[in-house]
Protein backbone atom coordinates (compact mmCIF):
# COMPACT_ATOMS: atom_id res chain seq x y z
CA UNK A 1 0.00 0.00 0.00
CA UNK A 2 2.75 2.57 0.67
CA UNK A 3 4.49 1.58 -2.53
CA UNK A 4 0.89 2.40 -4.35
CA UNK A 5 0.86 5.65 -2.36
CA UNK A 6 4.48 6.51 -3.51
CA UNK A 7 3.54 5.84 -7.58
CA UNK A 8 0.70 7.11 -7.33
CA UNK A 9 1.83 10.51 -5.81
CA UNK A 10 4.78 10.75 -8.11
CA UNK A 11 2.02 10.29 -11.09
CA UNK A 12 0.41 12.88 -9.31
CA UNK A 13 3.56 15.44 -9.24
CA UNK A 14 4.61 13.81 -12.93
CA UNK A 15 0.54 15.01 -13.94
CA UNK A 16 0.97 18.60 -12.40
CA UNK A 17 4.02 19.13 -13.78
CA UNK A 18 2.68 18.86 -17.35
CA UNK A 19 -0.22 20.82 -16.91
CA UNK A 20 1.40 23.55 -15.07
CA UNK A 21 4.20 23.56 -18.56
CA UNK A 22 1.14 23.10 -20.97
CA UNK A 23 -0.68 26.16 -19.17
CA UNK A 24 2.56 28.49 -18.94
CA UNK A 25 3.15 28.33 -22.85
CA UNK A 26 -0.96 28.81 -23.32
CA UNK A 27 -0.93 31.92 -21.39
CA UNK A 28 2.66 32.97 -21.95
CA UNK A 29 2.95 32.42 -25.94
CA UNK A 30 -0.51 32.83 -27.60
CA UNK A 31 -1.78 35.83 -25.74
CA UNK A 32 -1.59 39.15 -25.87
CA UNK A 33 1.77 40.71 -23.91
CA UNK A 34 0.65 41.05 -19.85
CA UNK A 35 3.51 43.51 -19.18
CA UNK A 36 0.86 46.00 -21.72
CA UNK A 37 -2.34 45.39 -20.03
CA UNK A 38 -0.60 45.72 -16.79
CA UNK A 39 0.65 49.02 -17.88
CA UNK A 40 -2.30 51.08 -18.88
CA UNK A 41 -3.93 53.65 -20.99
CA UNK A 42 -1.00 55.99 -20.32
CA UNK A 43 1.70 53.34 -20.85
CA UNK A 44 5.00 54.99 -21.99
CA UNK A 45 7.63 53.05 -23.31
CA UNK A 46 10.10 53.35 -20.47
CA UNK A 47 7.54 52.07 -17.67
CA UNK A 48 6.71 49.09 -20.79
CA UNK A 49 10.35 48.03 -20.72
CA UNK A 50 10.22 48.20 -17.07
CA UNK A 51 7.16 45.99 -16.08
CA UNK A 52 9.05 43.53 -18.86
CA UNK A 53 12.38 43.22 -16.59
CA UNK A 54 9.89 43.23 -13.55
CA UNK A 55 7.68 40.80 -14.97
CA UNK A 56 10.52 38.43 -16.18
CA UNK A 57 9.38 38.54 -19.78
CA UNK A 58 12.52 39.92 -21.05
CA UNK A 59 13.68 36.46 -20.76
CA UNK A 60 14.09 33.12 -22.47
CA UNK A 61 11.18 31.12 -22.12
CA UNK A 62 12.93 28.40 -21.00
CA UNK A 63 14.22 30.35 -17.94
CA UNK A 64 10.69 32.27 -16.96
CA UNK A 65 9.25 28.82 -16.87
CA UNK A 66 12.27 27.77 -14.67
CA UNK A 67 11.91 30.94 -12.54
CA UNK A 68 8.09 30.27 -12.28
CA UNK A 69 8.85 26.52 -11.36
CA UNK A 70 11.65 27.71 -8.60
CA UNK A 71 9.04 30.26 -7.33
CA UNK A 72 6.38 27.61 -6.10
CA UNK A 73 8.64 26.22 -4.00
CA UNK A 74 10.62 28.74 -3.18
CA UNK A 75 9.39 31.83 -3.74
CA UNK A 76 10.61 34.74 -6.33
CA UNK A 77 11.71 38.35 -6.31
CA UNK A 78 10.03 40.39 -9.61
CA UNK A 79 12.55 42.89 -10.79
CA UNK A 80 15.22 44.74 -8.88
CA UNK A 81 16.11 47.91 -6.81
CA UNK A 82 13.79 49.74 -5.26
CA UNK A 83 11.47 48.45 -7.40
CA UNK A 84 11.91 44.57 -6.74
CA UNK A 85 8.63 42.71 -5.45
CA UNK A 86 8.67 39.69 -3.21
CA UNK A 87 6.42 36.99 -3.79
CA UNK A 88 7.09 34.68 -1.27
CA UNK A 89 6.45 30.85 -1.13
CA UNK A 90 4.88 29.14 -2.79
CA UNK A 91 4.54 31.47 -5.60
CA UNK A 92 1.90 30.97 -7.91
CA UNK A 93 3.27 34.60 -10.13
CA UNK A 94 2.35 38.37 -9.48
CA UNK A 95 -0.78 40.37 -10.16
CA UNK A 96 0.15 43.92 -11.12
CA UNK A 97 -3.16 44.71 -12.14
CA UNK A 98 -4.45 43.85 -8.14
CA UNK A 99 -0.68 44.51 -6.90
CA UNK A 100 -0.46 41.61 -5.16
CA UNK A 101 1.02 38.02 -5.36
CA UNK A 102 -1.47 35.91 -7.09
CA UNK A 103 -1.55 32.76 -4.26
CA UNK A 104 -2.43 35.76 -1.93
CA UNK A 105 -5.11 36.85 -3.63
CA UNK A 106 -6.61 33.68 -3.90
CA UNK A 107 -6.24 32.35 -0.85
CA UNK A 108 -8.40 36.03 0.25
CA UNK A 109 -11.01 34.13 -2.07
CA UNK A 110 -11.29 30.52 -1.12
CA UNK A 111 -12.78 29.93 1.96
CA UNK A 112 -15.82 31.32 -0.37
CA UNK A 113 -15.54 28.84 -3.05
CA UNK A 114 -14.61 25.57 -0.48
CA UNK A 115 -17.98 26.82 1.64
CA UNK A 116 -20.05 26.88 -1.32
CA UNK A 117 -18.46 23.70 -3.03
CA UNK A 118 -18.45 21.32 0.11
CA UNK A 119 -21.70 22.67 1.62
CA UNK A 120 -22.96 21.42 -1.73
CA UNK A 121 -21.58 18.59 -1.93
CA UNK A 122 -22.79 16.99 1.12
CA UNK A 123 -26.21 18.03 0.08
CA UNK A 124 -25.79 16.50 -3.70
CA UNK A 125 -24.43 13.20 -2.24
CA UNK A 126 -26.39 12.83 0.60
CA UNK A 127 -29.96 14.05 -1.92
CA UNK A 128 -28.94 11.83 -4.99
CA UNK A 129 -27.40 9.07 -3.31
CA UNK A 130 -30.96 9.09 -0.89
CA UNK A 131 -32.94 8.94 -3.87
CA UNK A 132 -31.42 6.71 -6.03
CA UNK A 133 -30.95 3.94 -3.63
CA UNK A 134 -34.37 4.28 -2.34
CA UNK A 135 -35.85 4.20 -6.50
CA UNK A 136 -33.72 1.31 -6.84
CA UNK A 137 -34.74 -0.70 -4.22
CA UNK A 138 -38.84 0.35 -5.39
CA UNK A 139 -38.26 -0.45 -8.62
CA UNK A 140 -41.30 0.25 -11.11
CA UNK A 141 -43.64 1.46 -8.43
CA UNK A 142 -45.11 4.99 -8.73
CA UNK A 143 -42.56 6.13 -6.21
CA UNK A 144 -39.69 5.11 -8.73
CA UNK A 145 -41.23 6.36 -11.16
CA UNK A 146 -41.95 9.96 -9.23
CA UNK A 147 -38.46 10.06 -7.68
CA UNK A 148 -36.90 9.70 -11.73
CA UNK A 149 -39.31 12.45 -13.59
CA UNK A 150 -38.10 14.82 -10.61
CA UNK A 151 -34.46 13.93 -10.64
CA UNK A 152 -35.00 14.35 -14.72
CA UNK A 153 -37.01 17.96 -13.95
CA UNK A 154 -33.95 18.95 -11.84
CA UNK A 155 -31.54 17.93 -14.18
CA UNK A 156 -32.94 20.06 -17.07
CA UNK A 157 -32.60 23.17 -15.17
CA UNK A 158 -29.50 25.28 -15.58
CA UNK A 159 -27.70 26.32 -12.45
CA UNK A 160 -28.58 30.31 -13.56
CA UNK A 161 -32.19 29.35 -13.64
CA UNK A 162 -32.63 27.48 -10.63
CA UNK A 163 -30.40 30.27 -9.09
CA UNK A 164 -32.58 33.06 -9.94
CA UNK A 165 -36.21 31.48 -9.32
CA UNK A 166 -34.74 30.26 -5.86
CA UNK A 167 -33.78 34.25 -5.23
CA UNK A 168 -37.45 35.51 -6.11
CA UNK A 169 -39.54 32.21 -4.27
CA UNK A 170 -37.61 32.34 -1.32
CA UNK A 171 -35.86 35.71 -0.64
CA UNK A 172 -37.79 38.22 -2.52
CA UNK A 173 -41.22 36.84 -2.10
CA UNK A 174 -41.16 34.03 0.98
CA UNK A 175 -38.83 36.76 2.92
CA UNK A 176 -37.27 33.32 4.36
CA UNK A 177 -33.75 34.01 3.81
CA UNK A 178 -31.54 37.22 3.66
CA UNK A 179 -30.23 37.71 -0.02
CA UNK A 180 -26.65 35.56 -0.34
CA UNK A 181 -23.32 36.91 0.87
CA UNK A 182 -20.42 35.40 2.49
CA UNK A 183 -19.82 35.92 6.47
CA UNK A 184 -16.85 33.86 7.96
CA UNK A 185 -18.17 30.59 9.43
CA UNK A 186 -15.62 31.40 12.62
CA UNK A 187 -17.27 35.12 13.08
CA UNK A 188 -20.80 33.43 13.15
CA UNK A 189 -21.43 29.68 11.83
CA UNK A 190 -25.16 30.64 11.71
CA UNK A 191 -25.49 33.66 9.22
CA UNK A 192 -22.58 31.26 7.53
CA UNK A 193 -25.22 28.64 6.84
CA UNK A 194 -28.28 30.94 6.69
CA UNK A 195 -26.51 32.95 4.01
CA UNK A 196 -25.33 29.76 2.03
CA UNK A 197 -28.64 28.27 1.87
CA UNK A 198 -29.71 28.98 -1.73
CA UNK A 199 -26.18 28.98 -3.70
CA UNK A 200 -25.99 25.21 -1.97
CA UNK A 201 -29.33 24.24 -3.03
CA UNK A 202 -28.76 25.81 -6.49
CA UNK A 203 -25.22 23.71 -7.42
CA UNK A 204 -26.43 20.42 -5.48
CA UNK A 205 -29.61 20.29 -7.53
CA UNK A 206 -27.99 19.54 -10.52
CA UNK A 207 -25.49 17.13 -9.26
CA UNK A 208 -27.91 15.75 -6.85
CA UNK A 209 -30.35 14.53 -10.14
CA UNK A 210 -27.30 12.82 -11.83
CA UNK A 211 -25.96 11.00 -8.59
CA UNK A 212 -29.60 10.02 -8.06
CA UNK A 213 -30.32 8.26 -11.77
CA UNK A 214 -26.43 7.15 -11.78
CA UNK A 215 -27.22 5.77 -8.09
CA UNK A 216 -30.43 3.92 -9.06
CA UNK A 217 -28.74 2.14 -12.36
CA UNK A 218 -26.13 1.20 -10.52
CA UNK A 219 -28.26 -0.50 -7.46
CA UNK A 220 -30.58 -2.00 -9.49
CA UNK A 221 -27.47 -3.64 -11.27
CA UNK A 222 -25.92 -4.70 -8.08
CA UNK A 223 -29.01 -6.19 -6.38
CA UNK A 224 -29.53 -8.50 -9.31
CA UNK A 225 -26.06 -9.66 -8.34
CA UNK A 226 -25.70 -13.36 -7.84
CA UNK A 227 -24.13 -13.31 -4.21
CA UNK A 228 -26.86 -10.76 -3.32
CA UNK A 229 -29.69 -13.89 -3.93
CA UNK A 230 -27.38 -16.16 -2.04
CA UNK A 231 -27.31 -13.30 1.29
CA UNK A 232 -30.69 -13.72 1.03
CA UNK A 233 -31.66 -17.59 0.82
CA UNK A 234 -28.99 -17.54 4.55
CA UNK A 235 -31.68 -15.81 5.46
CA UNK A 236 -30.12 -12.30 6.36
CA UNK A 237 -32.33 -9.55 7.08
CA UNK A 238 -32.88 -7.37 3.63
CA UNK A 239 -31.51 -4.43 5.90
CA UNK A 240 -28.33 -6.06 6.05
CA UNK A 241 -27.97 -6.95 2.41
CA UNK A 242 -28.86 -3.91 1.26
CA UNK A 243 -26.39 -2.15 3.57
CA UNK A 244 -23.86 -4.59 3.93
CA UNK A 245 -23.34 -6.44 0.46
CA UNK A 246 -25.97 -3.88 -1.84
CA UNK A 247 -24.29 -0.47 -0.92
CA UNK A 248 -20.14 -1.67 -1.05
CA UNK A 249 -20.99 -2.19 -4.55
CA UNK A 250 -23.59 -0.37 -5.90
CA UNK A 251 -21.74 2.83 -4.86
CA UNK A 252 -17.78 2.27 -5.94
CA UNK A 253 -19.01 4.11 -9.68
CA UNK A 254 -20.90 6.70 -8.04
CA UNK A 255 -17.57 7.44 -5.53
CA UNK A 256 -15.56 8.00 -8.94
CA UNK A 257 -17.65 10.23 -10.52
CA UNK A 258 -17.90 12.41 -6.59
CA UNK A 259 -13.98 12.56 -6.77
CA UNK A 260 -14.10 13.95 -10.09
CA UNK A 261 -17.53 16.00 -9.50
CA UNK A 262 -15.42 17.31 -6.08
CA UNK A 263 -12.16 18.52 -7.81
CA UNK A 264 -14.08 20.23 -10.81
CA UNK A 265 -16.28 22.06 -8.51
CA UNK A 266 -14.41 25.57 -9.52
CA UNK A 267 -16.63 25.79 -12.58
CA UNK A 268 -19.99 24.90 -10.82
CA UNK A 269 -19.25 27.44 -9.12
CA UNK A 270 -18.01 30.25 -11.63
CA UNK A 271 -21.61 30.31 -12.64
CA UNK A 272 -23.01 30.10 -8.58
CA UNK A 273 -20.98 32.57 -7.46
CA UNK A 274 -21.50 34.58 -10.21
CA UNK A 275 -25.35 34.64 -10.07
CA UNK A 276 -25.39 35.08 -6.52
CA UNK A 277 -22.75 37.90 -6.38
CA UNK A 278 -20.00 36.12 -4.10
CA UNK A 279 -16.63 36.97 -3.79
CA UNK A 280 -14.86 33.84 -4.16
CA UNK A 281 -12.35 32.28 -6.75
CA UNK A 282 -14.64 31.66 -9.26
CA UNK A 283 -15.51 35.38 -9.43
CA UNK A 284 -12.08 36.27 -9.33
CA UNK A 285 -11.54 34.56 -12.57
CA UNK A 286 -14.30 36.19 -14.37
CA UNK A 287 -13.27 39.55 -13.00
CA UNK A 288 -9.50 38.57 -14.20
CA UNK A 289 -10.61 37.03 -17.75
CA UNK A 290 -12.12 40.88 -17.99
CA UNK A 291 -8.92 42.51 -17.07
CA UNK A 292 -6.44 40.10 -18.98
CA UNK A 293 -4.92 39.51 -15.74
CA UNK A 294 -3.25 36.16 -16.92
CA UNK A 295 -0.92 35.64 -14.24
CA UNK A 296 -4.10 34.95 -12.16
CA UNK A 297 -6.07 33.19 -14.83
CA UNK A 298 -3.22 30.51 -14.44
CA UNK A 299 -2.86 30.32 -11.19
CA UNK A 300 -6.28 29.66 -10.93
CA UNK A 301 -6.11 26.82 -13.47
CA UNK A 302 -3.29 25.26 -11.43
CA UNK A 303 -5.33 25.41 -8.61
CA UNK A 304 -7.84 23.41 -10.46
CA UNK A 305 -5.49 20.91 -11.73
CA UNK A 306 -4.17 20.50 -8.15
CA UNK A 307 -7.77 20.05 -6.73
CA UNK A 308 -8.43 18.05 -9.50
CA UNK A 309 -5.61 15.53 -9.41
CA UNK A 310 -5.84 15.07 -5.32
CA UNK A 311 -9.40 13.94 -5.54
CA UNK A 312 -8.65 11.33 -7.71
CA UNK A 313 -6.07 9.97 -5.60
CA UNK A 314 -8.34 10.05 -2.52
CA UNK A 315 -10.59 8.27 -4.52
CA UNK A 316 -8.26 5.76 -5.75
CA UNK A 317 -7.37 5.42 -1.55
CA UNK A 318 -10.79 4.82 -0.84
CA UNK A 319 -11.48 2.52 -2.83
CA UNK A 320 -9.36 -0.38 -0.78
CA UNK A 321 -11.90 0.77 2.58
CA UNK A 322 -14.84 0.62 0.26
CA UNK A 323 -14.77 -2.48 -1.55
CA UNK A 324 -11.99 -5.42 0.08
CA UNK A 325 -11.96 -6.68 -3.46
CA UNK A 326 -10.24 -3.89 -4.70
CA UNK A 327 -5.99 -4.90 -4.55
CA UNK A 328 -3.22 -3.00 -5.16
CA UNK A 329 0.35 -4.17 -6.08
Amino acid sequence: MIRYLALRLAGVAGVLLVICAVTFTIFYVFPADPALQACGKSCTPERLAMLHHQMGLDRPLWRQFTDYLAGIFAGRTYGSGPLAVQCHFPCLGFSYQNNMPVWDLMMQRLPTTLSIGIGAAVLWLAGGVGVGVVSALRKDTLLDRTLMVGTLTAASLPIYFTAMALTVLVVQLGGLLPYSSYVPIADDPVGWARNLVLPWVALALLYAAMYARMSRASMVETMAEPYIRTARAKGLPERTVVAKHGLRAGLTPVLTVFGMDLGALLGGAVITESVFGLPGVGRLTIDSIDKSDQPVVMGVALLAAFFITFANLAVDLLYAAIDPQVRYA
